[in-house]
């Protein structure tokens, strides 16, 4: 069963600390073994990357076989139906769209002393997308990493998706075609990670990796950082949905359960004001759950780490979910504009009664590569500008230069920079 709390009850400020504190994140175990694999790739190069993909994905490949060849992604988008290939181009049509109004200006203008000064935006050179594949398949994960990257003009963008069995989805092919990406290696964990992060034989490095993946994926992420850029350490999935007497029980128990069948300790929490809300909401996932195909993954995460929580007013509700700072955040509330102003960490808000986080998943418009385990409270969702640099540019001419000279020259007295206050003030002798 989910925990139950009540923000009246006298021990709640505990029982909610321990929640937030439970523990969904890999173990060290698993960063001893991510560290042993990147080494390895390292090492040994397309070798290695060979070696780990056939134990781990159960595969009989050599180095030729790695990178998908374009005439392999034909047949299988071919292979696609009409419907599915429609909903692709309708996300991949819609996430372009609304990413294009994400797109950054240079900016650049002249100060009162004739100091100019300004911002240039560059894209990234080249870019890995990690792309899960296993017990699901995620074309929409293309979508959302490979269209922002385009629209900012990265030259080069590879994905990698890992193929057990090698079976790979043609689904995610087509969306990769649809997407403009024709690099594409069947590869997945830690293997892939590396092999993006320090280049291999075949595989060529990225300056930058995003995209989802699982604990060993995260680990990756996490130990190649500051050799490649990452957009994030993405943990276990997890919504929040605040939740007044207006709300539709039925509705809600529906998108709680869609979050826990990510399995991989993804997380379900509703916050109430209205406790008969709670107890329906309660028995209506237990309901729906034996009707999901998949519904042992649901039910293990639901009873694991699902939270149902009580509270005395919505005022409340938004104090615990800037606490919570969810990676995804429901209003199902008649007028969410009301709370929507106090919602200040969390990854994507989705507002009112007919807006499902599953819509954002897919064709909404929106990226649903969004910070986990609390990291709304500093990160962001997927974007644009996560494909780009900002530099800075500073001109300076004879006379501004000189009317910066003395508060430059003290400061670098003041740090025992000599040098750098000599270099200023060899412009201005005469």
């Amino acid at each position: 069963m989910p925990i139950r709390l009540d923000s009246a009850s006298s021990d709640f400020e505990q029982s909610f600390v321990a929640l937030l504190g439970g523990k969904r994140e890999a173990s060290q175990e698993v960063g001893d073994v991510v560290a042993a694999i990147i080494a390895d790739v390292r090492t040994r190069g397309d070798d290695a990357v060979v070696e780990l993909t056939n134990k781990f994905d159960h595969t009989h490949f050599t180095a030729a076989d790695l990178r998908i060849s374009p005439e392999e992604i034909d047949r299988a988008s071919a292979r696609v139906s009409d419907e599915v290939r429609a909903a692709l181009q309708t996300a991949h049509d819609r996430v372009k769209a609304h990413h294009e109004k994400q797109l950054p200006t240079d900016h650049i203008y002249q100060d009162a002393l004739g100091v100019t000064l300004g911002t240039r935006w560059t894209p990234v050179d080249a870019v890995g997308i990690y792309v899960p594949g296993g017990l699901a398949t995620y074309p929409s994960t293309v979508i959302m990493g490979a269209v922002p990257a385009k629209l900012a003009g990265v030259g080069r963008i590879a994905l990698a998706v890992p193929t057990p069995g090698g079976q790979i989805s043609a689904v995610v092919l087509l969306a990769a075609k649809i997407a403009g990406v024709t690099e594409i290696y069947r590869i997945g964990g830690a293997q892939a990670i590396a092999a993006l992060a320090y280049g291999t034989e075949t595989v060529g490095r990225v300056d930058k990796i995003v995209g989802p993946g699982n604990a060993y994926v995260a680990a990756a992420k996490r130990q190649v950082f500051g050799q490649v850029g990452i957009d994030s350490i993405a943990g276990p999935s997890e919504v929040l949905v605040i939740a007044d007497g207006s709300a539709n029980p039925a509705w809600i128990a529906a998108d709680l359960i869609a979050q826990a069948e990510h399995g991989g300790g993804a997380q379900s929490i509703l916050v109430t004001t209205e406790k008969g809300l709670a107890d329906a909401v309660e028995a209506e996932v237990d309901r729906q759950l034996s009707l999901l195909p998949r519904q042992d993954i649901a039910r293990e995460g639901w009873d694991e780490f699902g939270a149902v929580i009580t509270v005395a007013s919505l005022d409340e509700a938004a104090a615990l979910a800037n606490r919570i700072a969810s990676e995804h955040v429901e209003l199902a509330l008649d007028d969410p504009d009301v709370i929507l102003p106090a919602i200040r960490h969390a990854g994507a808000i989705f507002l009112g009664h007919h807006t499902p986080e599953a819509i954002g998943d897919y064709v909404g418009g929106s990226n649903h590569v969004l910070p986990t385990a609390r990291s709304a409270r500093f990160a962001s969702g997927l974007g644009v500008l996560d494909f780009m640099k900002r530099t800075s540019l500073l001109r300076c001419d004879p006379a501004s230069l000189a009317a910066l000279r003395e508060a430059a020259v003290t400061l670098a007295e003041v740090e025992a920079l000599d040098g750098h206050g000599r270099s200023i003030s060899i412009r201005l002798n005469h």
